[in-house]
């Protein structure tokens, strides 16, 4: 059957801004492809909000059939945070006849070359960006987040990591030309002449396994770029977030095919309750590449027994945010209420200790001391999330029971500062929602330090007494050495103190945010500028996104022939 999408058509639509792409990667200038406010959309084939959602609603009770070859059943079980039972069912795959099928269409996907590599997964980008609405009830109920955070992370942000993946790893392949001219000369001799060809090869299939809380934000970059570089991808979902990127792959497996290309490229592993298949697939010689977000357990795990296969992980770390002077302390107060409340603290990114001299700080207002910074950060939380409709905007839901418990025994761990209570949803009777709890410790008692060095993710924080500005610096220092942080946040009048805070940062390769007091967050990253994770530290081994994080998924191989 004839291709229903040409090269000419993809490239003459999706070449434009591929190339405003590669120009932001350049410059880290914002921009983004991917509008932001629901009201965007509804027109041009996009699904508005009522459509989204009564295409959300359609999809419970359902079986998604995706095509694929080896399945052996279907497999669901999803129940939202928010206390619905989704009730769709999966393709449950047997793996020794799946993945030879997707192995069988890479050569000619590797054959496209990288630009028409990357506008079919432009082409794949812009339809999901087209169902934005109904994804984002697919990340709400899987994730827990709250649908404006749901929208917007697990949306267009998410869409806009794609693109980021897909448009490093277009750079990465047209560095090394496809054909050249060489000729040596050879004095009175005949000079000599070859003609050299290379081509990006694929390393195999990649295994995308993805997470519960950010299934498609976290998903994407490296589907994106394994696919870009020529590789077919299988993805395993988390088994409570699998609905999200059940779609994506349904929506990638259509236009591979329209586009004329063998759809087994790109597949689901959606597994049976407690089967726990990752380590299965992650050991498979056919496996080559592995994307994994989670915990730093079975990141550990997977760098150290995977080794068929080139490893991507983000896995946990300490983050840390040092106070030690403010020019703008209501602006820091509001800045840090919020960072700690987003999603009820279920991002990697969110700040956990915060490390105040136990003499106080200067601030616009006067001195402060510790106990006042403490209360006054307790209070400024409370206002934010004193009404409880704003609270459940931001705070979403407990993703997981785990998160529960570790809340709960956070308040046993030392002074609490701010209590977390519990709010009703009265949309959702049944979504588990907890405001952040805030914990005195001191960096002084060693049983305390057993606590603030652990993570503890969740809306948990601790409020960690120092000595001095000096002594946060070489804690921060050994909380990034030892246990890693995903971000580091500083907030400080002191240019000497600046300066150390950010040599502990560049010598331990962590993402610094200096006297954020306005409307940007320590634990929000933006597409194209930034970078998410550094890949230095033991929070994670890779960035999102840099070339590192494609440039390994494809070698080059040349051939040579005398001119």
């Amino acid at each position: 059957m004839a291709a229903e999408l040409t090269a000419h058509q993809l490239i003459a639509e999706h070449r434009p801004t591929l190339d405003q792409a590669l120009e932001a990667i350049r410059t880290r200038a914002y921009w983004s492809p991917h509008p932001e406010h629901p009201k965007a959309y509804g027109e041009n084939g996009s699904l508005d909000m009522a459509a989204g959602k009564a295409a959300f609603d359609a999809l419970l009770g359902t079986r998604l059939d995706l095509g694929q070859p080896g399945t052996d059943g279907f497999v669901g079980g999803e129940v939202s945070p928010y206390g619905i039972e989704l009730g769709v069912e999966y393709p449950h795959a047997d793996v020794e006849v799946l993945l030879p099928a997707m192995k069988a269409g890479q050569k000619a996907w590797r054959d496209a070359g990288a630009e028409i590599r990357a506008v079919v997964c432009l082409e794949i980008l812009k339809r999901i960006s087209g169902r934005t609405h109904e994804f984002a009830h697919a990340v709400m109920h899987t994730s827990g987040q709250a649908f404006m955070m749901a929208f917007q992370a697990g949306g267009p942000h998410a869409q806009d990591r794609g693109l980021e993946a897909v448009a490093y790893a277009y750079v990465e392949q047209v560095r090394t030309p496809d054909t050249a001219e060489w000729t040596k000369p050879q004095g009175k001799r005949d000079p000599l002449a070859l003609t050299k060809q290379f081509t990006p090869v694929p390393r195999g299939i990649g295994l995308v396994i993805g997470c519960n809380t950010f299934p498609t934000w976290n998903g994407y970059p490296g589907l994106f770029a394994s696919l870009a570089t020529g590789n077919a991808v299988l993805v395993k979902p988390h088994p409570r977030a699998v609905l999200p990127l059940a779609l994506t792959v349904q929506v990638a497996r259509s236009v591979l095919a329209e586009a004329g290309f063998d759809p087994n490229l790109v597949a689901l592993a959606a597994e049976r309750p407690g089967e726990g298949i990752a380590k299965t697939l992650a050991t498979r010689t056919e496996i080559r590449i592995i994307d994994y977000t989670g915990s730093t357990e079975f990141g550990d795990w997977l760098e150290a027994n995977a080794r068929q296969a080139q490893v991507y992980t983000e896995k946990a770390g300490v983050n840390t945010v040092l106070v030690e002077s403010a020019g703008d302390y209501k602006g820091m107060l509001s800045n840090l209420a919020f960072s700690l409340s987003l999603y009820s603290g279920q991002m990697c990114t969110t700040p956990q200790n915060l490390l105040i001299p136990r003499d106080g700080i200067r601030t616009d207002e006067g001195p402060k001391t510790f106990d006042e910074v403490v209360a006054d950060l307790a209070r400024s939380v409370d206002g934010l999330l004193g009404d409880d409709a704003r609270a459940n905007a931001l705070l979403g839901a407990i993703v997981n029971p785990g998160v529960k418990a570790r809340l709960e025994a956070a308040a046993g761990l030392g002074e609490v500062a701010l209590a977390s209570r519990e709010i009703a949803n009265p949309e959702f009777p049944g979504a588990v929602v907890r405001t952040p709890v805030v914990v005195k410790l001191d960096g002084a008692k060693p049983d305390d330090e057993a606590a603030f060095m652990s993570e503890c993710f969740g809306p948990v924080s601790f409020a960690v007494a120092v000595d001095s500005a000096a002594d946060a610096v070489e804690l921060l220092r050994r909380t990034v050495r030892d246990k890693g942080a995903m971000t580091v946040g500083a907030y400080t009048t002191d240019e000497e103190v600046e300066q150390a805070v950010q040599e502990v940062c560049l010598e331990e390769a962590a993402q610094l945010s200096l006297n954020l007091v306005g409307g940007v967050y320590v634990n929000q990253t933006a597409a194209f500028s930034d970078f998410h994770g550094s890949g230095g530290n033991p929070a994670a081994n890779s960035a999102l996104t840099d070339g590192a994080f494609v440039a390994n998924r494809f070698r080059v191989v040349e051939v040579r022939r005398e001119a």
